[in-house]
């Protein structure tokens, strides 16, 4: 089979962006041939026990791959979002991907063509690729198992629970139960919430809400996602409109459903993806929201020329003001902050792009190459090309 003619056509199918890729480098990338751009994609290759594999850019960017096998190549799926594509988004997936900023205008039409996707409806794609190559089955749920370890063995829980409670009328949980678990969620530590499910097993249970097991199913799944939302994902931090958005999303594919074991397996993926949404807007202790805003901006604005003043606008304060609670919580400066940030960003790039010194010293907005290698030298006390050899480039390959 010629897989790179596979990859054009599944691409020009689904619209979801399909690359081609060996330990050796990048075969075809879809995004790359569209805008006539060369992109980095954040997937890198490293041994895993798992095929096909779905992973996480971040809570709103997944990527997935299916290994050929017998060939040494991946299709590697992706980026996905199942959020709207933001301006924030944007900037995020040029960051992670190492575009330059001149071309945010094609990536942001290119990514705003990209289907939305659940979690699961994209390992649906996953599964169904592995079976075209690879010729061998895969259900979702062992997919998503990958996420959470436990989720396989207590979706099955689950699904026997909720039979038998259906069975006998027990169909009322315990409000503690729901305050843990809601509680859980609002923290956003997903390793914790993951081992709550493990020892618990799921029994959101709201009475008899129907007269079939689907359908009660559905509507148990509706009060629950709300739920969550509104007791966890909010108050742990998330921006309002994008959990209603994702709320919207997950009803709606619940609704197409037709099996329990689809349903439950959906309920558990919403959960843990609301709780490490709210993880992503968790602040370390003993800073203040502005001074984590800052850092945030600084972090995600590394590819621009940003100044004190971009940082003090992004909370609204003045320079003077901004500049002194940064240092007081931090106990250094705002500019030493974006120094080090694009600092840890070129050691990226040296480790898993073949971009050149020039490159790199322009797409981080130093003044010029020779700066951009002093400060280097003087912060990890050895050139960039020595740390470049010392990490040994290319042996994680992406895009």
């Amino acid at each position: 089979m010629n897989y790179v003619t596979f990859c054009k056509n599944y691409y020009a199918v689904t619209g979801i962006p399909t690359n081609l890729i060996t330990e050796a480098g990048a075969i075809y990338s879809a995004l790359s041939e569209q805008l006539h751009i060369s992109t980095e994609s954040p997937y890198p290759l490293y041994p895993s026990d798992y095929n096909p594999e779905f992973r996480f850019a971040s809570p709103d960017i997944v990527y997935g791959s299916v290994q050929i096998e017998a060939t040494g190549e991946y299709i590697i799926l992706g980026p996905v979002f199942s959020v709207p594509v933001t301006d924030e988004l944007v900037r995020s997936y040029m960051h992670d991907s190492a575009t330059p900023l001149k071309y945010k205008e094609v990536i942001a039409e290119a990514l705003a063509s990209i289907p939305r996707l659940s979690h699961i409806q994209f390992c649906q794609h996953l599964v169904f690729l592995h079976q075209c190559v690879n010729h061998k089955e895969i259900s979702v749920l062992k997919l998503l198992g990958q996420r959470a370890p436990q989720q396989l063995r207590q979706s099955q829980q689950h699904l026997k629970s909720i039979t038998e409670n259906m069975e006998n009328k027990k169909m009322h949980n315990t409000y503690q139960f729901e305050c843990e678990l809601f509680q859980f969620v609002q923290n956003g530590n997903v390793n914790a919430l993951q081992n709550f499910l493990k020892n618990n097993t799921l029994q959101l249970e709201e009475g008899r809400l129907a007269k079939t097991p689907i359908r009660h199913a559905k509507n148990l799944f509706i009060v629950t996602a709300i739920k969550t939302a509104v007791l966890g994902a909010i108050p742990g931090g998330v921006d309002i409109e994008k959990t209603y958005q994702l709320l919207d999303l997950y009803i709606q594919e619940c609704e197409a459903l037709q099996s329990l074991e689809k349903i439950q397996a959906l309920q558990y993926s919403m959960i843990l993806d609301f709780c490490q949404q709210a993880g992503e807007t968790k602040i370390p202790a003993g800073i203040s929201r502005e001074v984590y805003t800052c850092m945030n901006f600084i972090r995600t604005h590394t590819n621009e020329s940003i100044s004190v003043n971009d940082v003090a606008d992004s909370i609204q304060k003045s320079t003077s003001y901004t500049m002194k609670k940064f240092k007081t919580e931090l106990g250094f400066t705002i500019g030493a902050f974006i120094t080090r940030c694009k600092l840890e960003e070129a050691k990226m790039l040296l480790t898993y792009s073949t971009k050149s010194l020039a490159e790199i010293s322009n797409y981080l907005c130093f003044s010029s190459q020779p700066h951009f290698q002093s400060l280097f030298k003087k912060q990890y006390h050895m050139t960039p090309l020595e740390y470049r050899k010392k990490s040994g480039v290319m042996d994680t390959i992406r895009l």
